[in-house]
């Protein structure tokens, strides 16, 4: 599983922070790794210096051999956000693999 990590220019972003935030999808999304081809997640500063529940990330996952999944979450703080949005993407992929694995009898 491939994992791309895109910030915009609000976001301070080094190699450490976004090893930690690969490391917390990765955590989340450990029973899916083996069905998953690429994890691509957005982080952005919807209000900039205003506040606020402000950090937006976006994330897309891509099981192999069926359409990508994309989720959204909010929070005050990057991590809080990722992890939010990483058990949203979860859930949808038990939902969308579970429903396939339903109608294919297994």
């Amino acid at each position: 599983m491939y994992v791309q990590i895109n910030t915009d220019n609000q976001i301070k972003s080094d190699a450490e922070a976004n090893e930690r935030l690969e490391q917390r999808i990765r955590s989340r999304l450990r029973r899916f790794e083996r069905r998953l081809t690429h994890v691509e997640l957005h982080v952005s500063d919807i209000n900039g210096t205003k506040g606020g529940d402000d950090k937006r990330v976006s994330l897309e996952v891509r099981p192999t051999g069926h359409d990508p999944i994309a989720v959204h979450a909010d929070a005050h703080r990057v991590e809080d956000a990722v992890s939010v949005a990483a058990e949203k993407a979860a859930r949808a992929l038990d939902h969308a693999l579970g429903r396939i694995a339903d109608v294919r009898g297994r």
